[in-house]
C-alpha cells in the first residue's frame, strides 16, 4: 500500500513554464548551463547555480549552495514561480514522437523508502549523495523527482485518463522536440487519487536513488512532517520507454586486435551481426570497422536475476577479464552512451580513435522489478528512460 500524498507545489507560472523548465542537471554541460541561464528564469539557475558564480567556481563550493538559495527565492519573490493555495496532485505528461507518457507528481514517503517498501536497485556514490543532501538542506526544499514506477492498476489507470482529459495547466515545447504537459488534479478528486495509490502494493525507483538517499538522510536528522515526504515523480511501468544503455571502450588494455578476438571467442559466440541486437541474450560489438553479434557461450549463462542482464554478462565475461575494466563507475578508460544516440554515436566513436564499442539490448523493467524484489543491485548504467523528465516542473518546499 503505497502512501502518495498531495502536496502544495511551487511551480512556474502557466505563461512562463517554457522558459523555466531545465533539462535534467547531472546531462548538462557547465557551457550549456550558462547558455541556458542568459534567461533568468531558467530552473538551471537553482539546480546549477554555479553559473552566476565566477567561471570556474566550485560547482559543490559553499557559495553555489547559498546561490541556488538565493536563486531559488528570486524566482518566488519575482512571480516566475509560485504556490498553490492548496494540496493537491499533478499530472505530467510527456510526449516524444510516438511515445506517450503521463506520471503523477506527488510526495512520496520517507519512512517507506527506508523499509524497502520503495525498492531500490542502485547503490549510491557518497560523494554525489552528500551533494543532493546538502544541497537540499541549504535551499529547504526538494527541487528534483525522484522518478518511480510502479506495476499498473485499473483504478489509476481510469482516474488519470480522465484526469488528462481537463484543459491543462500548461503544454510547452521544449527544443529537443519533445512536448510536456502539466495538468493541476481538481480538490475534489485528490482522495480518489490518494486511495487509489494505496492499491499500489510496490513503488520503485526507475532513477533518482541519490535525491530519495538524501531525503531519508535530511528527514532523519528533521523529523518533521514535511521532511517525512520526497518530491516524486510516479509513472506506470506499462507506458515508459527504456533504451539501451551502450559502452564505448578507450583500448584493448594492451591487446592486439587478434588476441582480443581470440579471448572474446573463447566465451561468446560471434558472428558477423548488426548495429543494434534483435534480444535479450545478444550484444552487437563494433570493431574493426565491422558490426559482430556476440552470445554468452550457454555454460557460462546464470540464472541469478542480476548475471542474466547483459549489461552484468558483458562487465563479468568480456570487459573485466578481457579489458581489464574491474571498476566500470570509475574506469577513465570506458564511458556510457545512452540508447537516444543510436549505433550512430557508437560508430563514430570508435571510427574516432576509440578501441570498441558494445550496443545492448535494453534492460527491461520487469528484470529491474525482479532484481529489486530480490535485494540486489543491477549493474550502473543498466537503464537509460527517454523522455527525461525535466526539472523545475514542481518543487517541493520544506519550510
Amino acid at each position: 500500500m503505497a502512501d502518495v500524498r498531495a502536496f502544495r507545489a511551487l511551480r512556474p507560472r502557466n505563461d512562463l513554464a517554457e522558459r523555466v523548465i531545465a533539462p535534467p542537471y547531472d546531462v548538462l554541460s557547465d557551457r550549456q548551463c550558462r547558455a541556458l541561464a542568459e534567461d533568468r528564469s531558467c530552473f538551471v539557475r537553482v539546480t546549477r547555480s554555479e553559473v552566476d558564480l565566477p567561471f570556474g567556481a566550485d560547482a559543490h563550493g559553499e557559495a553555489a549552495y547559498a546561490m541556488a538559495r538565493t536563486n531559488l527565492d528570486a524566482l518566488f519573490a519575482e512571480g516566475v514561480l509560485v504556490r498553490d493555495s492548496e494540496p493537491t496532485y499533478y499530472l505530467y505528461g510527456q510526449l516524444m514522437g510516438d511515445h506517450e507518457q503521463v506520471g503523477v507528481i506527488a510526495a512520496a514517503s520517507v519512512d517507506e523508502y527506508d523499509r524497502g517498501e520503495i525498492a531500490k536497485h542502485e547503490f549510491t556514490r557518497p560523494d554525489k549523495e552528500d551533494d543532493r543532501t546538502h544541497h537540499m538542506e541549504v535551499i529547504d526544499a526538494q527541487v528534483g523527482l525522484v522518478f518511480l514506477t510502479y506495476e499498473p492498476t485499473a483504478r489509476l489507470t481510469v482516474l488519470m485518463s480522465e484526469l488528462t482529459r481537463a484543459e491543462p495547466a500548461w503544454r510547452v515545447t521544449t527544443e529537443d522536440g519533445v512536448v510536456h504537459t502539466l495538468w493541476v488534479v481538481p480538490q475534489s478528486r485528490c482522495d480518489e487519487m490518494h486511495l487509489a495509490f494505496q492499491e499500489v502494493p510496490k513503488l520503485y525507483i526507475a532513477d533518482g536513488h541519490h535525491r530519495s538517499a538524501a531525503a531519508s538522510r535530511v528527514h532523519a536528522r528533521r523529523q518533521t512532517e514535511r521532511s517525512a515526504y520526497f518530491l516524486a515523480g510516479l509513472y506506470p511501468a506499462d507506458r515508459l520507454q527504456v533504451l539501451a544503455y551502450n559502452r564505448v571502450l578507450k583500448d584493448l588494455n594492451g591487446l592486439s586486435a587478434e588476441a582480443f578476438m581470440s579471448a572474446v571467442e573463447t566465451r561468446w559466440e560471434v558472428s558477423q551481426g548488426t548495429s543494434e541486437p534483435a534480444e535479450r541474450g545478444e550484444i552487437s560489438m563494433y570493431f574493426g570497422g565491422a558490426w559482430f553479434t556476440l552470445r554468452l557461450r550457454e555454460a557460462l549463462i546464470s540464472e541469478d536475476p542480476v548475471a542474466r542482464l547483459d549489461a552484468a554478462a558483458l562487465q563479468t565475461h568480456l570487459l573485466e577479464p578481457v579489458l581489464g575494466i574491474e571498476d566500470p563507475r570509475r574506469s577513465k578508460r570506458i564511458s556510457f552512451v545512452g540508447g537516444i544516440h543510436g549505433s550512430a554515436a557508437l560508430e563514430a566513436a570508435v571510427d574516432s580513435g576509440a578501441a570498441v564499442a558494445f550496443h545492448l539490448f535494453p534492460t527491461g523493467l520487469d528484470q529491474l522489478f525482479v532484481v529489486a524484489d530480490a535485494g540486489k543491485v543491477m549493474p550502473p548504467k543498466s537503464t537509460w528512460f527517454e523522455p527525461k523528465l525535466r526539472e523545475g516542473v514542481a518543487v517541493r518546499m520544506l519550510r
